[in-house]
């Protein structure tokens, strides 16, 4: 960070880097699909919902959840469930990254990019320190990062490094890095696609009151498909914290920061 910093920007990355309506969430219905024998496959919505409950950020965890949910949808008792959690990480990891653990094979390899590396120049230029804090594992981030994006080792707190969002731990983390020992305050802008995400910003603001927080909420592909959709995403995001929420992450521009300070 230099002295000329305006702001720093840190982003999640699925839902708001890639879109990963075909791949992690896809993993999701898969595994869920999978541990049900077949007889539930969550949907796009139900997965959603699970996820504005704001605890639900980790899709292994998300995928356990929705695989006791159905069960106990049919009468039984959670207690009395016997699921291994380390072969549903297995199976989901099959799905999302593949057969081959060298070279990746699975759903992560046709990821729509959500922002070009032009997009992380300008902001740059633009005086706006960057990184980013993602609950994705770090190998998956850095292959979304480095090499699909090109990017030249970025910032980046992940799953291994910091507790689950809306933990605000890893937040905490990024900008410690950006910032580099400087005393300046700049304001943090926060860019993530669901709830837990807004809610880490609003425990960052909770614990450190002394610099202009801000959360941005990024609509994900897969609600864009309807209006109602938009609208019903946009409504969970703003009640969950959101300052402003946008259609694709490069709208996030130093004049919109410099508007949503005001």
């Amino acid at each position: 960070m230099t002295e000329n910093t305006k702001a720093i920007v840190i982003f999640d990355i699925d839902g708001v880097i890639r879109d990963v309506s075909g791949s992690y969430r896809r993993a999701i219905s898969d595994t869920v699909e999978y541990f049900t024998t077949q007889a539930y496959r969550p949907t796009p919505v139900d997965i959603d919902h699970l996820k504005s409950e704001g605890i639900w950020n980790n899709d292994w965890e998300a995928s356990l959840e929705l695989i006791y949910r159905h069960f106990i949808s049919q009468g039984q008792q959670r207690q009395e469930i016997q699921l291994d959690y380390a072969n549903i990480v297995t199976y989901f990891q099959s799905r999302y990254r593949g057969t081959d653990t060298k070279n990746w094979n699975g759903y992560i390899c046709h990821e729509p990019l959500l922002a070009q590396p032009s997009y992380f120049e300008e902001l740059t230029k633009s005086g706006i320190a960057w990184g980013f804090f993602s609950g994705a594992t770090r190998l998956s981030a850095n292959y979304i990062l480095e090499k699909r994006l090109g990017l030249q080792s970025p910032v980046l707190i992940a799953m291994e490094d910091a507790p689950g969002k809306p933990d605000p731990t890893g937040l905490f983390a990024t900008i410690n890095i950006l910032e580099n020992g400087s005393n300046q305050k700049p304001t943090v802008v926060y860019v993530g696609d669901t709830v837990a995400d807004m809610h880490t910003v609003e425990k960052a603001k909770a614990v450190d009151n002394s610099r202009t927080w801000l959360g941005v909420g990024i609509l994900p592909p897969h609600v864009q498909e309807t209006v109602e959709g938009c609208e019903a995403y946009t409504q969970k995001l703003i009640q969950a914290g959101a300052k402003i929420v946008l259609n694709n992450v490069q709208e996030l521009t130093i004049r919109t920061i410099s508007k949503l300070e005001l």
